[in-house]
């Protein structure tokens, strides 16, 4: 395969954390990276860093005319898009419900039910247009499968990213592009440390409630966003694949090994 022939993936808020990632292990596996994020310069500094075949945008997700710019540049300097990645989101408050705005509330589900819906348009009109087909995974949270009191908007988000997933998934199939979702459960992400040290996150509880006993690390949660994109999962779309230690298979009280309590 010659650079030109590589398959080109676009990954959104990849300017850090999971989304960097995850840019980082598929230019590994020789994709042409795209990274758009709302810090455009530091998306541009990012893809510098994967090397000259990969491209930094500047992209607010919420913004159709931001959309609508990216994939022109993808276009003039690609010609193609082979995989979707929508990791662009932000963090909900912890406060009790009754003290949460209708504003944050609105807010959230902008940028993650919007922004995953505006991309993903534009994404399978682009795949389906040039005939090529392709993957979109999007990302949910086991905040999408599961109730996590206080975190209404990011929940109610997440739900609805895996709506979205399985009903595009549906429409798109016979085009030739496939739709899953990843629902990661706790990571051990500079964000997730900073609410420990900050004592807004109880690390013990959550280990205690994990099956697997530890949070994961980006890099679980980054092969699992390649393998739904890659050849490997070419009969799979409209499935939510929980990378979650176990968080969401556990339904009991107490110890997951099933110990006395």
């Amino acid at each position: 395969m010659t650079k030109s022939d590589a398959p080109v993936c676009l990954i959104t808020g990849a300017a850090q954390g999971i989304g960097w990632e995850t840019a980082q292990l598929f230019a590994q596996r020789g994709h042409r990276v795209v990274i758009a994020d709302l810090d455009g310069p530091l998306a541009t500094q990012r893809a510098e860093q994967l090397g000259p075949d990969h491209l930094g945008l500047a992209c607010n997700v919420t913004d159709e005319d931001d959309a609508k710019a990216v994939f022109q540049a993808i276009t003039q300097r690609y010609g193609r898009l082979d995989v979707l990645v929508n990791n662009a989101g932000i963090g909900d408050t912890s406060a009790p419900t009754l003290e949460q705005t209708p504003s944050h509330f609105r807010k959230v589900l902008e940028v993650h039910l919007s922004g995953t819906f505006i991309l993903s348009q534009q994404a399978a009109a682009m795949m389906i247009t040039h005939g090529t087909g392709g993957a979109i995974v999007n990302f949910s949270s086991i905040a999408g499968l599961t109730g996590l009191p206080r975190r209404n908007a990011y929940g109610a988000a997440k739900a609805g990213i895996i709506a979205m997933t399985k009903s595009m998934g549906a429409e798109w199939g016979a085009q030739g592009v496939r739709v899953n979702a990843v629902a990661p459960g706790y990571v051990r992400t500079a964000l997730v440390e900073k609410l420990i040290s900050d004592g807004l996150l109880n690390a013990q509880t959550i280990l205690a409630r994990t099956p697997m006993g530890r949070m994961l690390a980006p890099r679980e949660i980054s092969e699992a966003v390649y393998f739904l994109a890659s050849p490997a999962a070419s009969g799979i779309t409209g499935t939510v694949l929980s990378v979650d230690g176990g968080w969401t298979a556990f339904g009991a009280a107490g110890d997951p090994s099933g110990a006395p309590i």
